[in-house]
């Protein structure tokens, strides 16, 4: 299940975040998760199911969803989870067109996400 990020959940996001490559070092890593906190067109959000097992980040603009960060636990990989947080955000956002960055479109292509809006998986 997705859920939106709050303060409490602070220090699992961040451990969740730093398992992406343009996230390892300390200083973007609380730059990052700042914007989350702070800007209202960024947001977060974690998935649940018993424990927090995955995180995706978005900005949100006009008419496109840019996923910035997609990651899941190590322990919890190749069980569907990222498929399914980018399905249930598009869910939140059937409107919009949803976009990558260089970090995320790799996992797009591997999940044929790309063009899932013309598809009907």
């Amino acid at each position: 299940m997705l859920i939106r990020y709050k303060k409490a959940y602070e220090k699992i996001a961040m451990g969740l975040l730093s398992f992406m490559p343009n996230e390892k070092d300390l200083k973007k890593l609380q730059t990052t998760m700042k914007n989350y906190e702070s800007e209202s067109s960024w947001q977060l959000f974690l998935w649940k199911d018993e424990d927090i097992t995955g995180l995706i980040g978005v900005v949100i603009h006009d008419d496109q969803v840019e996923v910035q960060h997609i990651s899941v636990n190590p322990s919890h990989r190749h069980e569907g989870i990222g498929k399914s947080m980018l399905k249930s955000l598009k869910q939140l956002h059937e409107d919009k067109t949803f976009i990558p960055t260089e970090y995320t479109a790799a996992f797009f292509e591997k999940c044929n996400f790309l063009n899932d809006e013309s598809s009907d998986e």
